[in-house]
């Protein structure tokens, strides 16, 4: 396995780290109704994030990697980003032909600080840049606003309505599809205006 190491301006997305640390970290966001309010499932014990830590380590040894679970942490936290508590986590799921899904998720208290941004910025230019792959999509909770401003000032293309798309409490909503190219991609630090997570 090579780590995926990646560092911008005030943020770095790692590997998840096999320590209660990591584990309470991704309990502290997954545990969070208020985070999990636009993902597909609830809130998670702590017994299932342990479990997860445990999947996104064998998911990084696999001999063809096709998921990147990341964790996410500030500079200003360690002098190592290896070090610091993860934040969030970022995640790229390959899917077909150099094409992937993309995902990013913050701890509450770090919402409206332009994070998210960032860690959009720097999983397209690992799946660009690093991994060659020529097409990224995201889906969105069509009520999440914040994530569809944060994916517009990366450049990401809204291309439709996922209708009933997910099923949650027993209600069914649905997602706006994104997308953005690799041609459409103007490097990491290039970023439309507007507001953004």
């Amino acid at each position: 396995m090579v780590p995926v190491r990646l560092t911008g301006p005030r943020l770095a997305v790692r590997e998840y780290h096999h320590t209660e640390g990591d584990v309470d970290a991704l309990h502290a966001l997954f545990g969070d109704p208020e985070v999990t309010r636009h993902l597909p499932f609830g809130p998670s014990g702590r017994e299932a994030c342990a479990d997860q830590v445990e999947l996104y380590l064998e998911e990084a040894m696999a001999e063809e990697r096709d998921t990147y679970r990341l964790a996410v942490t500030r500079l200003a936290d360690a002098e190592e980003p290896q070090d610091a508590t993860p934040v969030g986590q970022a995640s790229l799921t390959l899917d077909g032909h150099r094409a992937a899904h993309l995902g990013c998720v913050l701890a509450r208290e770090f919402w409206g600080r332009g994070y998210a941004g960032e860690v959009v910025g720097l999983l397209c230019g690992l799946a660009f840049d690093v991994l060659d792959l020529h097409r990224l999509a995201a889906r969105v909770a069509v009520a999440n606003e914040a994530s569809v401003k944060v994916l517009t000032g990366r450049g990401f293309r809204l291309e439709g309505r996922l209708r009933h798309d997910g099923f949650k409490d027993g209600v069914w909503s649905d997602s706006f599809l994104y997308s953005l190219l690799a041609d459409e991609w103007p490097g990491p630090g290039a970023r439309r205006p507007g507001p953004d997570r």
